[in-house]
């Protein structure tokens, strides 16, 4: 099936420094992939971490972009020990997000949710609670120096907890510890491949239990059983990437398609996927963005978001996905504002809040860049 646009294209393609402007949201971020390459360096010597494989700024974030490329996602968990690493102190768990609210802000992100596992940084000292208090603080600090620069963030966190160890059940009450002061949701992340997310039911039905939110990593490594029992037997409100929805689509010779039963229930269901295009190409879940999954998935109205997953590891943005996307698949101004709204529905706030970002801010934005563009919204 050619590439084509999801609505009609604006008169103007977008480009990646008009997209700049655009109002963004993004659901799966990792903060522990976003760090800049200088502050790694920075925060490596702070702590006496004597494992980079380079202390120039340049050189060290082409090494983790090379490093993810692997085809492997075994391969591409690896390369968070060096920001894990350096990310140990409270003061440097702080930094790092004040950072990561900053840059994602100057990126023309409006509402992004970022994910952490708080199980991670305690490798000297710091509890739990002490972790998710240090980055709570810096993604507030980071929002103040974003409103004083000109751009206005909302940043809300989500709890992972590791699939392969044995603490979901803390995690996810430490979700719920601290869900009213900025922690949004609950994730399982790390390696599918066996550690089916039913490994953590007792977590899942404690969420349920209190009325909390969240997603599940699946679909990425593994196949379409991981995607099921997430959805019915673990009630993942979103799949994280869950890109391999595709298996369960099958497209003739004439373009015709047929979904089958699960692809049916995630679509007629509304079941927000957080795809990562770049990181799915560098893990071996797509072999480019251009046959990326997301152009079919789109198409037939998936709930589909475009999400970054780590910013470092993919050299990228939200913007630099989205320009991806337009030069590979045609899209224009009211595509991107189909995945904006579609993400800005999908995200882990109440409904109030969610209604009045859409309204207030993201398509007022797309509707001064479509009539700019001589289109109007």
């Amino acid at each position: 099936m050619s590439p084509k646009p999801l609505l009609e294209l604006s008169h103007e393609e977008p480009t990646l420094e008009s997209i700049r402007r655009a109002p963004k949201v993004l659901l799966h971020d990792h903060l522990d992939g976003g760090l800049r390459p200088a502050t790694i360096i920075e925060l490596a010597k702070d702590c006496g971490y004597t494992e980079l494989p380079s202390t120039d700024p340049a050189e060290l974030g082409e090494w983790f972009t090379r490093t993810a490329s692997s085809g492997s996602l075994e391969d591409y968990l690896t390369t968070f020990a060096h920001t894990c690493g350096v990310m140990q102190t409270a003061e440097a768990l702080t930094r790092v997000a004040a950072e990561c609210a900053e840059d994602l802000a100057a990126d023309g992100v409006v509402y992004a949710e970022v994910r952490y596992a708080p199980e991670l940084f305690c490798e000297r000292g710091l509890d739990l609670d002490a972790v998710v208090q240090a980055v709570q603080r810096g993604f507030e600090q980071g929002a103040q120096r974003a409103a004083r620069a000109g751009t206005r963030i909302r940043v809300g966190t989500l709890l992972c907890a590791m699939r392969q160890n044995a603490r979901s059940m803390e995690i996810a009450e430490l979700a719920v510890r601290y869900r009213d002061v900025g922690v949004v949701g609950f994730d399982i992340a790390g390696p599918e491949a066996g550690f089916p997310p039913t490994r953590n039911l007792d977590a899942f039905e404690y969420l349920r239990q209190s009325n909390a939110h969240f997603t599940i990593h699946a679909g990425e490594a593994f196949g379409l059983p991981s995607i099921w029992e997430a959805i019915q037997h673990c009630g993942a409100e979103r799949l994280g990437h869950g890109v391999r929805i595709i298996d369960d689509i099958k497209v003739a010779e004439d373009g015709s398609v047929q979904l089958g039963r699960l692809a049916s229930y995630v679509r007629d269901r509304r079941v927000p996927l957080e795809m990562c295009p770049s990181s799915n190409v560098q893990t071996g879940a797509a072999k480019s963005i251009e046959s990326h999954p997301i152009g079919l998935l789109a198409r037939l109205r998936f709930r589909v978001t475009v999400n970054t997953d780590n910013r470092l590891m993919s050299g990228c943005t939200v913007s630099s996905e989205l320009a991806a996307l337009v030069r590979d698949f045609g899209y224009g101004w009211a595509d991107l504002r189909w995945f904006t709204v579609n993400a800005m529905k999908s995200a882990f706030l109440g409904f109030d809040e969610r209604l009045a970002l859409i309204n207030d801010v993201i398509k007022p934005g797309y509707a001064r860049i479509l009539s700019e563009a001589g289109e109007s919204a």
